[in-house]
């Protein structure tokens, strides 16, 4: 039996649309249509962000802490990129050797309840300011420069759907989902009467892509052995 050999099947925007389109049992007709659905597209891409389904966008951001400075920028390059902050740890380095230590997250609460957040040291805990430009403000205040270093792994937003021809920072294995629910969104503009059937499957798709998405670990069973006699 003849294989393709090929692993490189890809859909651009306009691909999308028209499965889209397809699914609610209409033709896309008008430039108008493309347009509506990318809008579409853009703001399920948003949905997906808020539920946390885009692991695959985590990188790791580095900030390097200045002496009596506490508050900086999540991405000194893309300011506005970052959604969210996973986890954060700091790196102390002292001739030449290094040492992680966690940064515990502070709410915001918690943080504007400090009474002395002019206090300098060692930096062990975070205050991440979700605004437009995320910053994080770190306590006690660092009391070197070039000494402590903090690390993130930061989730960041998808790239726009723009244009027909572009294709999209989705995994393979999440295409069936962004299929679905780009259909799911459009039904509910274009087909109402489609609307329940499509979101089901879109919610369907979600929670299968949902699962690969998450973290796996090594799962080992040990047996009670405490009831039995050893010779």
């Amino acid at each position: 039996m003849a294989v393709s050999g090929s692993k490189d099947f890809e859909l651009d925007v306009a691909d999308y649309v028209e499965e889209a389109f397809e699914r609610c049992g209409l033709e896309l007709r008008t430039g108008y249509d493309l347009k509506s659905a990318t809008r579409s597209l853009n703001l399920m891409l948003a949905e997906w962000s808020n539920r946390g389904l885009n692991q695959w966008t985590v990188t790791e951001k580095t900030v390097a802490m200045v002496k009596d400075t506490a508050t900086y920028n999540v991405d000194s390059t893309n300011s506005t990129a970052p959604i969210d902050v996973l986890d954060f740890y700091v790196r102390e380095t002292i001739n030449n050797s290094t040492v992680d230590i966690p940064l515990n997250r502070m709410s915001r609460a918690e943080y504007s309840h400090l009474a002395t957040k002019a206090t300098t040291g060692k930096p062990n805990q975070v205050f991440l300011n979700k605004q437009l430009t995320p910053t994080i403000t770190v306590w006690p205040v660092p009391d070197k420069s070039s000494t402590y270093t903090v690390y993130m792994n930061v989730l960041t937003r998808m790239d726009d759907a723009d244009v027909g021809v572009n294709t999209l920072d989705v995994p393979f294995r999440f295409y069936p989902c962004l299929a679905a629910g780009l259909a799911y969104y459009m039904s509910l503009k274009k087909a109402p009467e489609k609307t329940g059937m499509l979101k089901q499957l879109y919610e369907e798709e979600f929670d299968r892509a949902k699962a690969q998405d998450e973290p796996r670990t090594s799962f080992r069973v040990a047996p009670q052995l405490g009831g039995y006699n050893t010779p």
